[in-house]
């Protein structure tokens, strides 16, 4: 069976908060990843890819602003500062450097998940509702049914292995955005770029493009710009 549940990271140093933003998040039905410290954050954002971060600004190694800026260097996942900071300087800041909200403590339990489903559906805004229920995301003659996770063109089922269809589902979440390789592993894959990663990428890339019917000089579904990444345009 196919596990769907989004995958959250919650970045908080008091415990019981903590705590409590866990056991609210999974009685709504999210996975939930724990992290007390930005450096431990960064490790398993790198490691789990989540769809979603909830941060704290108050971190006891370094300011939370400083993982908001290492996910925004290549990433678009969604973040919502959670934080005691109740200044508008602090809000405009975070918000300017690429928090998707912000919303302060003390905090409603209704309102911060009506707040995570929103980020969550305005990041798949190529898909009618992304990943949720029903989630499908229509390009042309593609069509990509995400809960299922199975790729149609011309109504026809395209046979991707787990890989393939990871890569055309990070593409079409950020369709007409130019991937880097870089981007493009880190999300696949969880690691960094080298002359063995970028190869696998092109060759699961050639593959894709190949299943789909992409030919040179034609009107294709992905667009590679040599040397820097990928785009489904």
């Amino acid at each position: 069976m196919i596990q769907n549940k989004y995958k959250i990271l919650i970045v908080e140093d008091e415990t019981n908060i903590r705590n409590l933003v866990a056991t609210l998040l999974e009685m709504a039905g999210y996975q939930t990843i724990l992290a007390d410290c930005c450096l431990s954050a960064k490790t398993l954002f790198t490691s789990y890819m989540p769809d979603l971060v909830i941060l704290d600004l108050g971190l006891p190694d370094m300011d939370g602003i400083n993982l908001l800026d290492y996910i925004r260097k290549d990433f678009l996942t969604p973040i919502i500062i959670l934080s005691g900071r109740t200044n508008e300087a602090d809000k405009i800041d975070a918000l300017d450097r690429g928090a998707n909200d912000y919303i302060t403590k003390p905090f409603g339990s209704g309102e911060l998940l009506a707040r995570i489903r929103v980020a969550l559906r305005n990041n798949r805004f190529c898909a009618k509702e992304g990943r949720l229920p029903g989630g499908r995301f229509t390009l042309r003659n593609l069509e990509i049914d995400y809960d299922a996770r199975q790729v149609f063109i011309k109504g026809k089922e395209v046979k991707l292995t787990q890989t393939e269809y990871n890569i055309v589902a990070l593409l079409s979440e950020n369709c007409g955005k130019m991937m880097t390789y870089a981007t493009i592993i880190k999300a696949i894959w969880g690691g960094y770029p080298q002359e063995g990663s970028i190869k696998k990428l092109q060759v699961n890339m050639a593959n894709i493009r190949k299943k789909f019917g992409d030919k040179p000089g034609e009107i294709n579904y992905i667009a590679n710009e040599l040397g820097i990444g990928y785009r489904l345009k």
